[in-house]
C-alpha cells in the first residue's frame, strides 16, 4: 500500500482516482488547488503526487517545482487535457516522472503509479542501505595516499562529471562511489549499484533500461531499469568491463543521448542520471584486446579515481582493525579480542591479495571463532594461513549454520586469494560462475 495525493480542480476525477487507488489498496488524499496540495505535503510526504497541470493560482508546474525543492524523492505524475510539447519537457526538466494525458484511461493511471510506487520504494532502500553504512565510516585510513583519494573525491562531488573508479577487488571502489554520492548535490536521490558482472548477458538490456508487459517470455508486468530507477541520483556501474559489446554499445546510446528506451517501448525516457563506474580490470589492455570500446571508454574516463591495495598502505591497518572490530560490536554485539604486538606486527606485514574485503572477513573470523581475550602473532597465522582440512577446535561450540558460512567464507576468501582478487577467476576455481558466486558474497556480506 501507498500513500498517493490526488491534486486536481475538478472534484469528479479527484473522486474518480480516489476510488481506483483506494479499490487497489493504496490511501489516497486529495486536494483541489496547489496550495492545499502543499499544505498536505507539510503534514504528511506521500509516496507518490499525481498533479494537474491546470489548476487555479499556482499551475501544475509552479508546484511540481516547489515540491521538487522541498520532497525531490517523491515521483511526480503530471495530468493534463490540454499540454503541449512545451509543457511535457518543461515538467520533464523539472523533474516529473511522468506525464498522462486526459481522459485518464485507468490502465494507464495504475500502471503509472505502480512504476512510480516501486521508484520511491527503490530509493527509500537506496537511503536506507547507506544510513546502515554509516555516514563517514567508509573510507578509512589517514596514509597519505587515503588522504589524497578524499581530496580528489571532495574536488570532483559537486560536479555531475563521469568518474571511472580503478582497482584490485576489495579495495573498496563502491565505498569510492558512495562517498561520490553523498557528498554530491545528488545525495537525496537514489543510488542505484548495478553489478555487471552478476547479469545474465541475456537479461542485462530488461535490467539496465527495463522492459514493458509482454515483451518477452517472461515479462509478466512492466518493469523500470536501472537508469530510471536512478533517475536524479547516481548509478554507479560495477565491474563494467564485464558487459559484452552489445550491451556496451546500448549503455554508451544510453549515456550520449540521456534517454533510455525499454525493451518493448515505443518511446524513449529522458533520465537525469549520474554515471560512475568501476573496474578491476586493465582497461587499456581490454581495449587493445578488442573487448572494451574506445568510445565508452572515454565517455567513462572524465574523471579517472585509483584506489590502491591494501599492501601499498599497510600503515593504516590499524586503523582499520579498530574500525572493523568497533562495527562488528555495534552491530552484532561481537566482543573484539585485543591483538597482541606480535598479532599486529604480523597483520600489517601480509600481502593481504583480497586487500580491506580480505581483512575485515579476518577480523569478524577472529570475533566469532576466537574465544581467548587475546589473539597473538600464532593465532593470527591460523587464520590467514588455515589447515587445508578446514578443521578449527573454535568452531565446535558454534550453531551449524555459524560454522558453514565460516568454511563458506574461508573457501571464497581463499579462492579470490588465489585468484588474486579476480572474480571471474575465482568462480572458475570454485566451479561455479560469477553470478552466482557474487550472489553467494552478497549473501555473506562480502561483497563491498
Amino acid at each position: 500500500m501507498a500513500d498517493i495525493l490526488v491534486v486536481d480542480d475538478e472534484p469528479n476525477i479527484r473522486r474518480m482516482l480516489s476510488s481506483l487507488l483506494v479499490a487497489e489498496g493504496h490511501a489516497a488524499a486529495q486536494a483541489a488547488t496547489g496550495e492545499e496540495a502543499l499544505e498536505l505535503l507539510a503534514q504528511n510526504t506521500p509516496d507518490v503526487v499525481l498533479l494537474d497541470l491546470a489548476l487555479p493560482g499556482a499551475d501544475g508546474l509552479e508546484v511540481l517545482a516547489q515540491i521538487r525543492n522541498r520532497e525531490p524523492a517523491v515521483p511526480v505524475i503530471m495530468m493534463s487535457g490540454r499540454a503541449t510539447l512545451a509543457d511535457a519537457v518543461r515538467a520533464t526538466k523539472i523533474g516529473a516522472f511522468h506525464f498522462i494525458e486526459k481522459p485518464l484511461s485507468p490502465e494507464a493511471v495504475l500502471l503509472t503509479v505502480g512504476s512510480a510506487v516501486e521508484l520511491r520504494r527503490a530509493r527509500e532502500l537506496s537511503r536506507t542501505l547507506l544510513r546502515e553504512l554509516g555516514a563517514g565510516e567508509r573510507l578509512v585510513g589517514s596514509s597519505s595516499v587515503m588522504q589524497q583519494t578524499r581530496t580528489l573525491i571532495e574536488q570532483v562531488a559537486m560536479s555531475d562529471a563521469r568518474v571511472l573508479i580503478t582497482g584490485e577487488s576489495g579495495t573498496g571502489k563502491e565505498l569510492a562511489a558512495t562517498a561520490l554520492h553523498e557528498l554530491s548535490g545528488r545525495a537525496s536521490g537514489p543510488f542505484v549499484r548495478v553489478n555487471s558482472a552478476a547479469i545474465p548477458r541475456e537479461l542485462v538490456e530488461s535490467e539496465m533500461f527495463g522492459h514493458e508487459r509482454g515483451s518477452f517470455t517472461g515479462a509478466h508486468e512492466r518493469r523500470l531499469g536501472k537508469f530510471e530507477l536512478a533517475n536524479g541520483g547516481t548509478l554507479f556501474l560495477d565491474e563494467v568491463a564485464d558487459l559484452g559489446m552489445e550491451a556496451q554499445s546500448k549503455l554508451l546510446r544510453a549515456l550520449e543521448s540521456g534517454e533510455v528506451e525499454r525493451v518493448g517501448a515505443q518511446h524513449p525516457v529522458v533520465v537525469d542520471v549520474r554515471v560512475v563506474a568501476a573496474t578491476n580490470r586493465d582497461l587499456d589492455a581490454e581495449r587493445g584486446a578488442g573487448r572494451f570500446r574506445d568510445d565508452l571508454f572515454y565517455r567513462l574516463n572524465v574523471i579517472r579515481l585509483h584506489m590502491p591495495p591494501l599492501r601499498e598502505r599497510s600503515e593504516d591497518i590499524p586503523e582499520l582493525i579498530d574500525h572493523f572490530m568497533m562495527r562488528l560490536q555495534r552491530r552484532h554485539g561481537l566482543e573484539s579480542p585485543a591483538l597482541e604486538a606480535d598479532a599486529l606486527r604480523r597483520m600489517c606485514n601480509y600481502t593481504w591479495p583480497g586487500n580491506v574485503r580480505e581483512l575485515a572477513n579476518v577480523c569478524e573470523r577472529l570475533a566469532i571463532l576466537h574465544s581467548g581475550r587475546s589473539v597473538s602473532g600464532r593465532d593470527i597465522d591460523k587464520v590467514l594461513a588455515p589447515p587445508s582440512g578446514g578443521g578449527d577446535d573454535n568452531m565446535a561450540h558454534l550453531p551449524f549454520a555459524v560454522r558453514l558460512d565460516a568454511f563458506e567464507r574461508r573457501l571464497i576468501d581463499d579462492a579470490i586469494a588465489d585468484a588474486r582478487g579476480n572474480i571471474a577467476d575465482a568462480a572458475r576455481r570454485l566451479d561455479t560462475d560469477r553470478a552466482n558466486l557474487y550472489r553467494r558474497m552478497r549473501r555473506l556480506g562480502m561483497d563491498r
